[in-house]
């Protein structure tokens, strides 16, 4: 099956040179030229792995790579930067990135480098028992960002999908309200803020099922938990 990959590199040449080698590697590739509409494509259509620039207009590799991570985005990043000091790399390695390359690069060690990391991918998903999740009676495929209750498919909004990932990911655990906050939109509101209880409340809707207990329960006080029953 061919790999996607999403590629943002402001300068022109390079990236049409990357797209057009990737292509022919056999990669499936989307090209942008700024952070801003890499951050749109990285959650509009999921790709395998992201192929960063450092230095780009709007948002650069690295905010795009903390974005992304505060989301929970795990989708694996190679950076490509033309900073060459270790602070520089350390940089992107603390803002979430997986790998980086030096420019100028030989493209035969970008296609290495993505290989090691999509294979590194694929064995924690086989570590994890396969790309699913499943608690309470759920399913959630993380990937393609499908879930489903006792075989329905659910028609969930992207904060839905990612509020619902969460607590099946970790289901039985309290999680408080700052620590949702944080996951999802990357800020804690603060106590006073209904935004929480409102996407559980539309969340809650869309798992009711007859006879089946609302496997999204309140912790009064704290947050929220998945449980059986």
């Amino acid at each position: 099956m061919s790999r996607t990959v999403l590629l943002a590199e402001d300068d022109r040449a390079i990236r049409h040179a990357l797209e057009r080698a990737l292509t022919l590697e056999g990669y499936e590739v989307t090209a942008v030229a700024d952070g801003v509409e890499a951050l749109a494509e990285a959650r509009r259509a999921r790709p395998d792995v992201l192929l960063l620039d450092v230095m780009m207009p709007g948002a650069d590799g690295l905010e795009v790579c903390r974005t992304l991570r505060a989301e929970g985005d795990g989708t694996p990043i190679l950076m490509l930067t033309a900073l060459v000091e270790t602070t520089d790399r350390i940089a992107g390695l603390d803002a979430g990135a997986d790998d980086y390359v030096v420019k100028p690069f030989d493209v035969e060690e970008v296609f290495a480098r993505l290989r090691a990391l999509l294979r590194r991918t694929e064995r924690a998903a086989e570590a994890e028992g396969g790309p699913y999740l499943e608690a309470a009676g759920l399913r959630v495929d993380p990937r393609a960002r499908r879930a489903w209750r006792s075989g329905r498919e659910l028609e969930l909004t992207r904060t839905e999908f990612e509020l619902l990932e969460l607590l099946v990911r970790h289901a039985g655990t309290v999680l408080d309200h700052a620590t949702v906050y944080e996951r999802i939109w990357g800020y804690d509101f603060g106590p006073g803020s209904k935004n929480l209880a409102v996407y559980v409340g539309y969340l809650r809707r869309k798992l009711d099922q007859p006879g089946a207990p609302q496997p999204i329960q309140t912790v009064r006080g704290v947050g929220y938990v998945l449980r059986e029953d």
